[in-house]
């Protein structure tokens, strides 16, 4: 967190913002959300020469629940079985995830950190593999030991002031007009991919560096409304470091691989002093070559239903919250 140092002067105050002629802040307010996802996790082994292979979880929704205050957010996402969360389990087997997400806004900053663990694969293409295969009626080949483990960090830079990048994040405040900003990001990840089939045990470490080149534009409409398109791709390199145990022979592999994503989508809501809502709709594809016949890609398509509702902070909450504050703003 050096950086927070080093442009700290950047975005120093004295008291509590005001309005301005492009936002309306909210800087005694708590903003409490609930996000219903679609979103699914998946794998798809492109295989050029073969039967590609897709593993997916046994999810209809993802469900994450955000508070935010002053600069700082925090997210934390499940499968909400009350809706159905796993389908077929007797066919797919079972699927947890769960997800941990804290954000900083300082200044023109942003600074994501970001804990999270999947576990349970069903391979969703049975029928590639098995003609005689019968949907809804024959059990997929499962991995419920399959697990994914993420620790992600993100470092983004807001290049328009004009543009107000929390008024359709954290929604700490309000764009008044229409703006938008281009939004470059450095990401990193290290990911921990287990797997016990049988007698074969593997773990994968994967460390993954990119930079992605993001635009964000916000269309505000009539004063409450906005839609707000975004659009980013990225390149990196990905080190990989793979050690398998088959029946007690040990394999490590090591590669290095480059890298590439594209995510965005579009985001409408309708915004007041106390209650907000809206919907989204996005998509996220990286995908990188293992080798020349092998395509390892995760897509995903997904929507998003929010609902957000702001009030007073308590002082147990505020006083503290405005100890960093302060110290942070030098």
């Amino acid at each position: 967190m050096l950086f927070v140092l080093s442009f700290s002067k950047s975005f120093s105050q004295n008291k509590s913002p005001k309005d301005t002629v492009n936002f309306i802040y909210y800087p005694d307010k708590i903003m409490v959300r609930a996000n219903l996802s679609t979103q699914t996790d998946s794998y798809l082994l492109n295989n050029k020469k073969g039967t590609n292979l897709d593993l997916e979880t046994n999810n209809n929704y993802k469900l994450f629940l955000s508070i935010d205050y002053k600069f700082i957010g925090f997210s934390y996402g499940f499968y909400p079985k009350f809706f159905g969360g796993n389908k077929d389990e007797d066919l797919k087997g079972k699927s947890s995830f769960s997800d941990y997400n804290f954000r900083f806004f300082l200044g023109r900053w942003l600074q994501t950190v970001n804990y999270s663990k999947t576990k349970g694969y069903y391979v969703a293409n049975m029928s590639d593999f098995n003609p005689d295969w019968v949907e809804g009626k024959d059990q997929y080949l499962q991995f419920p030991d399959f697990k994914t483990i993420q620790y992600g960090m993100s470092t983004s830079y807001l290049f328009n002031p004009k543009f107000s990048l929390k008024s359709i994040t954290s929604f700490t405040e309000w764009q008044k007009k229409s703006a938008g900003s281009f939004v470059p990001s450095l990401i990193y990840t290290y990911n921990r991919i287990i797997s016990k089939i049988d007698n074969l045990n593997g773990r994968q470490k994967e460390f993954d560096v990119r930079l992605a080149a993001g635009y964000y534009y916000n269309f505000i409409i009539h004063k409450n409304f906005y839609i707000a398109p975004h659009l980013s791709p990225s390149i990196g390199v990905k080190f990989l470091n793979d050690k398998s145990v088959d029946s007690g022979v040990e394999t490590i592999e090591k590669e290095t691989y480059f890298t590439r994503n594209i995510e965005g989508g579009i985001k409408l809501g309708y915004n007041s002093k106390r209650i907000l809502f809206g919907a989204s709709l996005n998509f996220d594809d990286s995908s990188y070559n293992e080798d020349k016949a092998t395509v390892i890609s995760n897509n995903k398509i997904y929507g998003l239903l929010y609902f957000g509702y702001r009030f007073d902070a308590p002082e147990f909450v505020s006083k503290p919250i405005e100890k960093i504050d302060d110290k942070i703003k030098m």
